[in-house]
């Protein structure tokens, strides 16, 4: 199962059962509104905090996701996840209500395809059958752990980053229709010396080129396999400095479309939301429900979801540390052969 250095295929093919995405107004209001099983229509969704808000969402998404599975959560073997919260709390609290076998992981933003990665290790390797891969963020929840309480309403630059709400889930099973996992390239921690934290997309290109770049290598395929490639949540300053990047390293990304979710889930003209998406829901939700069911209509057969992640807390940049970026890219196919 190893492919060449950092890479996993899955001859098996972990199939994708069912998966559920839940978000904010924001995200409703965006171009995929439409695209989401369920839109709130407050960020509180009826909860008395914010990182309350951002559990419910996370249970929302893991209940539906099994009924979209046609399974219980009994059938459920293990679930991986995580999100941005100090200790993974949203995810350790959620999933305590379900009563699952639990793996929480950090990978800050890229969590969604790690997550989605080491569900379809699992079940490639015969360890579970059915395993649930989730994740989830929530604006004002990450701008109060992150940068400024989120009453203080401070001016933001225009490289910042909007952190989506919305949580989102996948089932990862043995048997069953639907789009196909056959492969995940593991990333590497790279850094940059970036230290603005008003910056993050600077700070993660270089990590999304980098695990690109491993990708095409241990499989020895050029980005034209695939008929899309999308970036986490790079947003407008990330994807620029990516394709700078990918243009430098000679890789032909004018064989396939490349895009970014964190340009594809706001209006950038008519939303408030700086340089675009980022947060753990971001490449999720845009995944599970716009991408995944695009493959479903025979519209893409096959895409690489890179999801990035910056690898700073609140204490590390206290201390002036620089923000590390990470990137995991999961290979996902249409199931039909």
């Amino acid at each position: 199962m190893l492919q060449g250095s950092q890479s996993w295929k899955f001859n098996k093919r972990p199939v994708i059962i069912g998966t559920a995405t839940i978000v904010g107004p924001d995200e409703g209001h965006g171009p995929l509104g439409n695209e989401f099983d369920i839109v709130h229509a407050d960020t509180l969704i009826g909860q008395d905090s914010w990182e309350k808000a951002e559990k419910k969402m996370l249970e929302e998404a893991a209940k539906l996701a099994v009924e979209n599975a046609k399974l219980t959560k009994e059938k459920i073997q293990f679930y991986v996840g995580g999100d941005l919260m100090n200790q993974i709390i949203s995810n350790s609290f959620a999933v305590k209500t379900m009563q699952t076998p639990y793996l929480g992981i950090f990978g800050a933003c890229s969590t969604s395809m790690e997550g989605l990665a080491l569900a379809s290790l699992i079940v490639e390797s015969g360890y579970g059958h059915n395993v649930m891969a989730g994740t989830c963020s929530h604006n004002s929840t990450a701008e109060k752990q992150f940068r400024y309480p989120t009453e203080y309403g401070s001016q933001k630059p225009p490289t910042a980053q909007y952190t989506v709400t919305g949580a989102a889930a996948a089932v990862v099973s043995n048997h069953g229709h639907g789009p196909v996992v056959t492969g995940a390239t593991i990333g590497r921690v790279v850094d940059m010396g970036i230290k603005d934290p008003f910056n993050m997309g600077a700070a993660m290109a270089p990590a999304a080129v980098d695990t690109l770049q491993a990708h095409f290598r241990d499989f020895a395929r050029e980005p034209g396999y695939y008929d899309l490639i999308v970036t986490g949540d790079l947003a407008k300053v990330g994807y620029g400095i990516a394709c700078d990047l990918l243009e430098k390293h000679k890789v032909p990304m004018n064989q396939t479309t490349y895009y970014d979710c964190g340009l594809m889930i706001y209006d950038l003209e008519k939303q408030n939301v700086q340089a675009g998406g980022s947060g753990c829901g971001c490449s999720a939700t845009v995944t599970y429900g716009h991408i995944l069911k695009r493959i479903k209509k025979g519209e893409l057969k096959r895409v690489l979801v890179v999801a990035t992640g910056a690898l700073l807390s609140p204490l590390s940049f206290q201390q002036g540390e620089s923000i590390p970026g990470i990137a995991h890219a999961v290979a996902i196919e249409s199931g039909v052969h």
